[in-house]
């Protein structure tokens, strides 16, 4: 009798096209072309590459610019060619690539900051060119022009920038983990609010003008997800990566979030589910539980004759509780808990097998991700590795 053959079930992860290398630095930028088999970088080795895709099924450089100084970032509006790359010593430069991506010419510049550039953004519906820098300053530019047209000095580093060109609001997030939102004006800006929900720097934002919800990746290891159009101030946390998280990008067709983390991880969130906010710690000086004490309530521990206890919180009720009564740990996905964490124990009996199936999927990409950049169309992911490596990826298998 012939054995009888079971085959394993595919697991679906992203599969990688291409390793491109050749960089002598950590590659700080780049993107993919649109429409063409080709990617765009900057360096912190101070140069700037076009790469091409040969018939060999490589990628060469078509273009090899050496800038004055390390490039820290850039902008690429394909509608436009126009390329916008942001420097070390705070210059921003602006190029234009031929038709066949083989040549490119420079436009103009501006001395933009004072310091490092560590966002550039060209809004072409404006002809604004958005920048923030390590000078603490978030400027704007005309593009035809070259003039300063505003500028807004913020209290840290400002880290990340995203743009709304419907409302003309800028988003910036910064060193001391605040995400600060303006109104921009032709010549002036006003500031509308901000929002403090990161215990570490902001690393990442992403801006889904569709549904008018922002995106927030920070150095704590957390995303949240703020809910501005929808007018109630929502909240939503999302727990998932072990490491700095370097980069956000939203699959508006199929309502996935792409996260990418230092460590190489790569977690694709389902958005399409409800979602629940993660409750406020509460205040108590003994177990909300069995009504121990906790170690600085001197009265109770001297009135009951008991060792103080060390103060912990259920993530799913928000409880102050005791080691002894929070033993248990959980997923709570639905939470944004991708990964255990600690409950009460009546919590935990609460918890069902449903609300425990994860919401996200999880891909090692085997480089430290710097920065990236993702092209829906085709569904590529391209990743910036501390390595000096671009890895390409195919995306679909997962979002999807």
């Amino acid at each position: 009798m012939a054995a009888e053959i079971h085959p394993k079930p595919l697991t679906r992860r992203p599969v990688l096209l291409n390793k491109i290398e050749g960089s002598q630095d950590v590659v700080n930028a780049a993107v993919i072309i649109p429409k063409e088999d080709g990617v765009i970088s900057v360096s912190e080795d101070r140069t700037i590459r076009v790469w091409l895709k040969r018939d060999s099924g490589q990628y060469w450089p078509s273009v090899y610019h050496a800038m004055p100084f390390p490039c820290s970032c850039m902008c690429f509006n394909p509608e436009t060619r126009r390329l916008s790359v942001g420097m070390d010593n705070g210059q921003i430069s602006e190029f234009v690539l031929s038709d066949d991506y083989n040549k490119m010419t420079q436009a103009r510049s501006y001395q933009a900051h004072q310091n490092r550039v560590t966002v550039v953004l060209f809004v072409l519906e404006m002809e604004w060119v958005l920048s923030t820098g390590l000078d603490k300053n978030f400027t704007w530019h005309c593009s035809e022009s070259s003039q300063r047209l505003g500028g807004y000095r913020t209290t840290s580093w400002v880290s990340c920038l995203q743009f709304d060109v419907e409302t003309r609001h800028a988003f910036v997030g910064d060193h001391s983990g605040q995400v600060t939102i303006m109104k921009l004006e032709q010549e002036s800006c006003s500031l509308v609010t901000t929002f403090k929900g990161h215990t570490g720097s902001v690393t990442a934002l992403c801006w889904d003008s569709v549904q008018r919800v922002l995106f927030s990746g920070s150095s704590d290891h957390s995303i949240i997800m703020w809910d501005i159009g929808g007018r109630k101030g929502t909240a939503i946390e999302l727990q998932g990566h072990n490491e700095k998280v370097q980069g956000l990008c939203y699959a508006h067709h199929t309502k996935q979030l792409i996260s990418c983390s230092s460590d190489g991880g790569i977690t694709v969130w389902n958005m399409d589910v409800k979602r629940h906010e993660t409750p406020e710690w509460l205040d108590s000086d003994s177990c909300q539980k069995c009504e121990q004490p906790f170690f600085w309530n001197f009265k109770q521990m001297w009135d009951s004759k008991k060792i103080g206890l060390r103060q912990h919180h259920c993530r799913k009720c928000g409880k102050a509780v005791c080691g002894k009564c929070s033993s248990k740990r959980s997923t709570i996905p639905l939470m944004g808990f991708e990964f255990e964490v600690r409950v009460c124990d009546s919590c935990y009996e609460s918890i069902t097998d449903e609300e425990r199936a994860p919401t996200a999927t999880f891909h090692d990409s085997k480089h430290s991700i710097v920065q990236v950049h993702f092209e829906a169309t085709r569904g590529w992911l391209l990743t910036s590795g501390a390595d000096k490596i671009l890895k390409l990826w195919d995306m679909t298998p997962v979002v999807s």
